[in-house]
C-alpha cells in the first residue's frame, strides 16, 4: 500500500475536521437555548414591525400635528447638491443630493426608545417573578438541623 503524500493527508484531515465541526454544530443547534433564541428573534422581528407601524402611523403624525402638520419622514438637511424646495427625501436622493435625513433618524430613534422601554418592562417583570419564586422556594424548604446540632450528633455518635 502506497504512503499518502502530504496533500492527501491534509485532505483527509480537513474532511475529518469538517465532520467533527458538523457534528458539533448539530449538537449546538439541538440545544434548547438555541431554539428559544430562534423563536425570540422571529417574535422580535414581528414585534419590531408593530413598533415601526406604531411610530410611523400613529406617533409621528401626532408629533407632526403638534408641530404644524410637519411630515417628519421627509425632513432633511441638504449638505450639497441642487434640490427643489419642499421636495420629498427620496426625490432629493434621486437627484444625487447629499442630505442628512433628520426625520428618518428621529423616527428610528423613537422606534428604538419604544422597543428599549418595552424590553425593560419585560426584563423587570421577569426579574420580579424570578425573585418571588425564589422567595417561595426558600420559604417552602424545610429547615434542617443547624451546624451545631449536626456537630452534637456526631460527638454523641462517637462517644457510643
Amino acid at each position: 500500500m502506497a504512503a499518502l503524500g502530504p496533500d492527501a493527508r491534509n485532505m483527509v484531515n480537513d474532511k475529518n475536521k469538517g465532520i467533527v465541526m458538523l457534528s458539533e454544530f448539530r449538537a449546538f443547534i439541538a440545544r434548547g437555548n438555541v431554539m428559544d433564541l430562534a423563536v425570540g428573534v422571529i417574535i422580535g422581528a414581528a414585534f419590531g414591525a408593530i413598533v415601526k407601524s406604531l411610530t410611523d402611523d400613529i406617533i409621528m403624525p401626532l408629533v407632526g400635528a403638534v408641530f404644524g402638520n410637519i411630515d417628519f419622514s421627509d425632513r432633511y438637511i441638504v449638505l450639497s447638491g441642487a434640490v427643489v424646495e419642499g421636495a420629498p427625501l427620496e426625490a432629493a436622493r434621486q437627484v444625487g443630493a447629499n442630505v442628512l435625513a433628520v426625520g428618518s433618524f428621529i423616527s428610528v430613534l423613537i422606534n428604538f426608545l419604544i422597543l428599549a422601554f418595552i424590553i425593560f418592562l419585560m426584563v423587570r417583570y421577569v426579574n420580579k417573578l424570578t425573585s418571588k419564586l425564589a422567595k417561595e422556594e426558600e420559604a417552602a424548604a424545610p429547615a434542617g438541623p443547624t451546624e451545631i446540632e449536626l456537630l452534637i450528633e456526631i460527638r454523641d455518635a462517637l462517644k457510643k
